[in-house]
């Protein structure tokens, strides 16, 4: 193809020009700065001590990653990625088991999180709620607010007072860490949230608003506020704006989100068959334009796709939505966002991290790794590698913030596009290449000219398959001038006065860059294959080259500082890291660079052993790598490099899993269980929207303080010639169970629907009873498994939906339901809402009989346990407990990511049909669902896992006892290996029963 490409570019020469992309008067230039002490805006851009910003942020759940020493690990990854900012959501019911009890300690310390955001230079976002969404169980609402029969995100004074309660305690914390607490702080809260896509706009949301933004102001906070608007309905917008049909509301700033850029197939196969959209300068206008709906208000994504979420029952969608939303998706599509004039955007998300325990709502299954640029195992992805060269964009060239239309250049070829505009302070040129549409796939060879800065150019470009070029001209780096490139800028760093760039491309793609001197410089190449020629009319140095591996230029004189020029091809570039005054090419990650006197100290990781070279101030004489000196030697491109490979990490030896234990885990089956301490099912007052049969009690698992897991229902009823068929209506989340016994005997079980991306969370179910349930006196047993509460996503109280039993009747075929009475009683978490682990929370357990007597726990004695064997072939109905240890020696400094896998990882569901809840050293990990899948493999963090040492796991196996429907091979497996990482301690949590709190 590339023989092709002369006589292309010839014949796209000769074609008529084409126009680039044309803006519209979608933005009021003329709007004034708003300014909330260090952080203000105008209609262009962000600023923070009045510098210009382009926002650059990433979404991260502290709650998805319960071990706070790895928060660090995230956040150093996301700087050294490129990421400037950290979007943060704070889950209400994370903090709040019961209504006026909150707990900011331990795994759930914000504190400590934006202590460790300001400490790594990151700005922040704060998103507090009340609601969040985020595909957790209620949204983030906690489990008690569904009792209240006040409507949620309305002015109802209870629904109010309940807020309140939440803002009382994360206001004040969020207002502690802005950026105007300390003038010297380089990070901080630069902006805040006050609530996540609300879509009633009534009286009683204006009112909800405007206490939400009292409230935020009251206690402190002081950054610009803003509502996040579900896809760009022209909600919520400040006073200002007078676009037609906007909804004004209390913001300062109108934000909104968005999820473009289609799905994988059902094969695991990307597609390109959307294109990108306009949603600022080049598009519609109007109060559903996006950005454009707010006109005085810089463009801001609250939330930009950076993956998908999966659902139970798909084929495991992850890995693939890593590639439909990751190289070339972010150039196309966060390209032409920043064309647009959105500056401030949101990456969601950029690590998605583990829906542990009973976290995940109905849509959702334990994984929420997203696909982002951090995988969930904390491993940074091949599109990490492409954010941080385009960040690296962003951090070189501040001129970038704040730039407007600068009208179209023209193109040689129709199926390309220019998105083109300038600065209005320095006239510097941002250039975005991309097809036209965006989604197009053609190889393009052609030509656009334009009036740039520095004179009128034809410039040469090629552009292959589905891609973007983010390219810059007319500009100032360091004592550098660039005319234009067709090279794609990742760093430009000034060092004692010299200048450093680095370009990059598409390895065998040719490049040409123009530099302005004042005469002819002296040329040096000292690496690689560049060829020059100097124009003394305009002072253009022109270099040629193709991308192929690297090239090093030594420019000097001509009036400018001396320039070392690397250009690289993009897999080259993809290894050097910016910090600071420093380049570093060649490990895995670059978390630090410090410098102190003539001695840089390096941080960081390898995956295997790893190259080591430096671009650094002259003054650095010194380099250690982790703590450790590195012999180095000096260079003629100027660097100091290792002169051995810095060592990657040792394989992680993992033990098989042996002498496994078994308890029977469903005593509550057998007629004769005790449940005197039970609470009896009455007719108490119900907030739940789902309508039960009229004259039945609340058999709703919420109203009795149960809000999470396995909740168990006990029935006596005196049989009857009617008593054929028992009928349950239920509410069980996403892929929920239901089973049922009588006197004992199992009588089946049902589910409620998988495969399903917005699944279906109630169900019936009807079992046949023996001919004895006809007389005498009978015992049912059932257990209801919830699978996650609803989201309020429409604001209808959705997240009230009944869950447990809404009703059960016994009935013969043809009769009348609800003849014969039972009674009832209902037993669920330990404690209900008084918690007797505070330390794991409410999310950990449900109420299992094995969770209740502290099975889970490590320091459990299960001595008294027959032995079993794994993989089995047979379970009996109901739940069985399996319990095993063992020991793990990582080899000290090196950070792992060890999982547990079930059966076969390469298939997404089992022929055999079981779930289990996995607890590791006492943690609920997650759940496996062998017939519905799509996860067989959970990864286990660091400091929920000790990595040096015991560890315990327990399994409450779930299975309707028919042959073979029994626990498959379990092992650990290792995700992510790299000699490195962040100090990490094991999370204290209660170990054995006896450590937990007592109800009184």
């Amino acid at each position: 193809m590339h023989r092709l490409l002369p006589a292309l570019l010839l014949g796209t020469m000769l074609a008529s020009p084409v126009p680039a992309q044309v803006a519209k008067p979608t933005a009021n230039f003329a709007a004034p700065v708003k300014t909330f002490g260090r952080v203000s805006y105008d209609a262009r851009s962000l600023m923070i001590d009045g510098q210009r910003q382009i926002i650059w942020g990433g979404e991260f759940h502290p709650f998805r990653l319960p071990s706070p020493d790895l928060w660090r690990d995230i956040l150093q990854k996301m700087k050294a990625s490129g990421f400037n900012t950290v979007a943060l959501y704070f889950d209400w019911g994370y903090h709040s088991p019961k209504q006026g009890v909150y707990d900011f300690t331990g795994i759930r310390d914000l504190d400590r999180l934006l202590t460790m955001a300001e400490e790594e230079g990151l700005y922040v976002i704060t998103r507090a709620g009340p609601y969040v969404n985020a595909e957790l169980s209620r949204g983030g609402f906690p489990g008690w607010l569904v009792n209240q029969r006040g409507r949620a995100r309305t002015d109802d004074p209870d629904y109010i007072k309940a807020v309140d309660e939440w803002l009382g305690h994360v206001n004040p914390i969020i207002a502690r860490h802005q950026i105007d607490a300390d003038k010297t702080r380089k990070g901080g809260v630069i902006l805040h949230q006050i609530e996540n896509e609300l879509a009633l706009t009534t009286p009683a949301q204006r009112r909800y608003m405007d206490h939400l933004y009292a409230r935020a102001r009251a206690d402190g906070i002081t950054v610009p506020i803003f509502h996040n608007d579900q896809s760009r309905n022209g909600y919520w917008t400040p006073k200002s704006s007078k676009v037609e049909k906007v909804v004004p509301g209390p913001v300062d700033m109108y934000a909104f989100d968005g999820y473009p850029g289609g799905t994988c197939t059902v094969t695991g196969q990307p597609t390109r068959d959307v294109a990108a959209p306009n949603w600022g300068y080049y598009g519609p206008g109007g109060a559903k334009g996006g950005a454009s709906a707010s006109p005085d208000t810089p463009g801001l994504l609250a939330e930009f796709g950076g993956g998908w979420f999966d659902y139970w029952g798909s084929n495991g969608g992850y890995d693939c939505n890593a590639i439909q939303r990751g190289k070339r998706f972010q150039r196309v599509f966060y390209g032409t966002n920043l064309a647009n004039g959105i500056g401030i955007q949101s990456f969601y998300m950029t690590y998605g991290g583990t829906s542990w325990g009973w976290l995940p709502g109905p849509v959702v299954f334990t994984s929420y790794d997203y696909g982002a640029a951090i995988s969930e195992p904390r491993a940074l992805r091949e599109k990490a590698q492409e954010m941080k060269q385009l960040a690296g964009l962003i951090a070189s060239v501040p001129d970038l913030a704040g730039m407007v239309p600068a009208g179209p250049v023209d193109i040689s070829s129709p199926d390309i596009q220019i998105y083109h505009n300038k600065s209005p302070d320095s006239d510097a040129r941002f250039l975005m290449v991309t097809h036209k549409p965006s989604n197009g796939q053609t190889n393009d060879a052609f030509t656009f000219t334009a009036d740039l800065p520095d004179g009128r150019y034809t410039v040469p470009m090629q552009l292959h398959g589905f891609d973007a070029k983010w390219l810059v001209a007319g500009v100032t780096l360091g004592g550098q001038r660039l005319v234009y490139s067709t090279s794609e800028l990742q760093n430009a760093q000034r060092q004692d006065g010299k200048d450093l760039l680095l370009l990059y491309g598409r390895a065998g793609e040719p490049g040409e860059t123009v530099l302005r001197y004042t005469s002819a410089p002296k040329i040096t190449l000292l690496e690689g294959k560049a060829t020059t020629r100097f124009d003394p009319a305009k002072g253009d140095l022109t270099l040629r080259y193709a991308h192929q591996n690297r090239a090093i230029v030594r420019i000097e004189g001509g009036g400018r500082p001396p320039l070392t020029l690397i250009l690289a091809d993009e897999a080259e570039g993809t290894r050097y890291w910016r910090h600071g005054d420093a380049l570093i090419r060649g490990p895995e990650l670059v978390r630090s660079a410090t410098a102190k006197g003539s001695a840089l100290a390096l941080t960081g990781d390898t995956a295997a052993p790893s190259p080591l070279e430096i671009w650094a101030p002259a003054a650095i004489r010194a380099i250690t790598w982790n703590g450790t000196r590195i012999a180095t030697r000096a260079t003629p491109t100027g660097s100091l490099t290792a002169t051995q490979p810095l060592p990657g990490p040792a394989p992680v030896t993992l033990p098989a899993l042996t002498d496994w234990r078994i308890a029977k885990g469903s005593p509550e089956a057998d007629p004769a269980f005790d449940d005197s301490a039970w609470q009896a099912i009455d007719a108490r007052p119900s907030a739940s929207i789902t309508q039960r049969p009229d004259g039945q009690p609340n058999m709703g698992m919420d109203a009795y303080g149960f809000h999470d897991g396995d909740v168990w229902y006990r029935g006596r009823f005196t049989g009857t010639p009617d008593a054929k068929t028992l009928s349950l209506y239920y509410g069980a989340g996403g892929s929920g169970l239901v089973q049922a016994w009588i006197d004992g005997q199992f009588l089946g079980e049902a589910e409620t629907p998988s495969g399903l991306p917005r699944p279906i969370t109630t169900g019936t179910a009807r079992f046949a009873l023996p001919a004895s349930a006809q007389g005498g006196e009978h015992v049912l047993s059932v257990m209801v498994r919830n699978n996650g509460h609803n989201w309020d996503l429409d604001s209808d109280d959705f997240h009230k939906e009944t869950r447990g039993l809404i009703s059960a009747s016994l009935e013969a075929p043809g009769g009348r339901s609800f003849t014969i009475p039972i009674a009832w009683k209902i037993q669920g978490r330990q404690g209900g809402e008084n918690l007797p682990d505070v330390a794991r929370g409410a999310a950990n357990n449900g109420g299992l009989h094995g969770e209740r007597m502290g099975w889970h726990l490590p320091g459990y004695n299960d001595a008294g346990w027959a032995k079993a064997t794994v993989p089995t072939s047979q379970s009996a109905p109901g739940t069985s407990w399996y319990r095993t240890s063992f020991d793990l020696a990582v080899p000290k400094g090196q950070d792992a990511t060890i999982g547990l896998s079930f059966g076969d990882a390469t298939t997404p569901r089992s022929p055999v049909r079981y779930r289990v809840l996995i607890f590791v050293n006492g943690w609920n990990m997650g759940q496996f669902i062998a017939h519905v899948g799509p996860q067989r493999t959970f990864p286990i963090p660091e400091g929920i896992l000790n990595h040096r040492g015991k560890n315990h796991i327990a399994l409450a196996v779930t299975s309707d006892g028919a042959p073979g429907d029994a626990l498959e091979a379990v092992r650990l497996v290792t995700l992510h290996n790299v000699k490195g990482g962040v100090p990490v301690r094991m999370v204290s949590a209660p170990a054995a029963p006896s450590d937990l709190k007592q109800e009184k």
